[in-house]
């Protein structure tokens, strides 16, 4: 049942992908580094989506998964904006803005999801 399930196995997972997505990795990992001079944050965004692209696609579908990383972007769009008040957050991420820095990270977070799609990809084929 796992991993070729029913049609309510695939959407429960899928909804739970989507809602881990809601985390707004992006502004974390901003915030992170910003306050604490740590890239760690962007590791940890790196992994996560990661994880969360590979059991996606495993247990679930791809559709849930460009959902999810929509609504990050949105929702750190929101936290990054929330922000733009403190007048050292702007200046912090120089030469970029805020803004531009959320869909450089949010388009760069996308090529190890694309590995990991691959690898479930593979590890699908080899189960059939």
């Amino acid at each position: 049942m796992i991993g070729g399930g029913s049609a309510m196995w695939k959407l429960g997972v899928g909804t739970l992908i989507v809602c881990l997505y809601c985390f707004p990795f992006v502004y974390f990992s901003m915030h992170q580094d910003f306050s604490n001079r740590s890239m760690l944050g962007y590791l940890c965004m790196i992994v996560v989506t990661s994880l969360l692209a590979f059991f996606g696609k495993l247990f679930s579908n791809l559709i849930s998964i460009v959902i999810g990383n929509i609504l990050s972007v949105i929702i750190s769009f929101y936290f990054i904006s929330e922000m733009s008040r403190n007048e050292q957050w702007g200046g912090y991420f120089k030469p970029l803005t805020p803004y531009q820095l959320l869909i450089l990270v949010s388009f760069l977070n996308l090529i190890p999801q694309f590995f990991a799609l691959m690898l479930a990809n593979r590890h699908n084929k080899r189960k059939k």
